[in-house]
């Protein structure tokens, strides 16, 4: 075995697929741009969340609170969960990171639809895992039945993302219900909820029971869409107190700052006016779901699946670049899956009527 002459990082480092973020939009003289690329939510925080936020910067000379004990204690008792049931990162998908590192020995299996979230690659190969990636229905669905199939003596990990990031539809309770019904009660079973606040479905999912019902499901939830504090980084878990308890072990120390800790006490407390906010843009995205219906998107060759986030699905397939593109003109940016299709996020109102007009070309 030849001595390498540099240092050289683990195989599987090499194999991990590059995360591509949504881009900023390109400045154009005389016309407003927007940025429709990663499903932010347009409206800025609350005024008393900003002001907490910025109450805190005059400690930022201190390390926060470790044990993020002040926002357990507000999320506890706003899901009637045990404290002992939580575990915080730097956003959700931190805690995929956590909850791989945690679980999953180099070569197990960790299976999920696809396409689904970006990130579940990423996280699954840096852990060393294999990654069993099982196609969505034609509809854009999760393919709960092939899913379990894919189970074998090696997976130990299993996520559902609902709604499903980048396509938009979820799974329904009695869906999931099923599968779980298939699932060996040893391997993890995460329930990404990223969008929770967006559903508006009958028989949803109810998180919460679920993970009261089933002791290897694992809630993962974030502040970062409906409650608009993406800059801050902050999302948490919700699971049964030794998977907790293995999250926080495998955390970035100090890795939630004093601010986002703050700013998600506080968004908690105004979660009202929050959610006020939220109906609005559930409503925004029934309208724009309606027009695009209306301009061509609602025939076998071109339709948009049935979306509960705070975006669309545009299986554009060969003409995703040129979409792309075209959105630019008009002064949105989107997000292209090259050779697949585009996601787009629910906007501000001129940039769904921009986005509308674009559509109804390539329908």
């Amino acid at each position: 075995m030849t001595t390498p002459s540099t240092p050289q990082p683990r195989s599987h480092i090499r194999e991990i697929p590059a995360y591509v973020p949504g881009k900023p939009p390109t400045p154009r003289p005389d016309l407003v741009t927007y940025k429709l690329s990663s499903n932010e939510n347009p409206y800025p925080p609350l005024p008393g969340v900003i002001e907490a936020a910025r109450g805190a910067v005059d400690l930022m000379n201190r390390y926060p609170d470790m044990g993020n004990a002040t926002l357990y204690a507000g999320l506890a008792a706003r899901l009637g969960v045990p404290v002992e049931d939580l575990a915080a990162g730097t956003g959700s998908v931190a805690l995929i990171y956590q909850l791989l590192a945690a679980f999953c020995d180099p070569g197990d299996e960790v299976v999920y639809a696809w396409r689904s979230f970006e990130a579940y690659p990423i996280a699954v190969t840096s852990a060393g895992a294999v990654s069993v990636q099982v196609p969505l229905t034609d509809e854009a669905r999760h393919d709960l039945d092939a899913m379990a199939a894919a189970i074998t003596d090696r997976t130990k990990v299993v996520i559902v993302c609902t709604p499903n990031n980048p396509t938009g539809p979820s799974v329904t309770q009695t869906e999931l219900d099923a599968f779980l019904a298939k699932v060996p009660p040893h391997v993890v079973v995460v329930v990404d909820e990223a969008y929770l606040e967006f559903v508006r479905m009958p028989d949803a999912v109810d998180g919460l029971a679920t993970y009261r019902a089933h002791p290897n499901v694992v809630l993962f939830r974030t502040f970062s869409k409906a409650y608009g504090l993406a800059g801050f980084r902050v999302g948490y878990a919700v699971a049964h107190s030794e998977i907790a308890a293995a999250l926080r072990a495998v955390s970035l120390p100090f890795g939630v700052s004093a601010v986002a800790q703050v700013a998600a006490v506080a968004s908690l407390e105004a979660e009202s006016a929050l959610l006020e906010r939220v109906d609005a843009l559930v409503a925004e995205r029934d309208r724009v779901g309606a027009a695009l219906r209306d301009v061509g998107w609602d025939v076998p060759e071109a339709r948009i699946p049935d979306s509960q986030g705070n975006f669309f699905w545009f299986a554009l397939g060969e003409r995703t670049a040129e979409f792309a593109a075209a959105c630019d003109e008009a002064g949105i940016v989107v997000r292209p899956f090259a050779g697949e299709g585009c996601r787009v996020s629910v906007g501000e109102t001129e940039a769904n009527d921009r986005l509308v007009e674009v559509a109804a070309r390539f329908a």
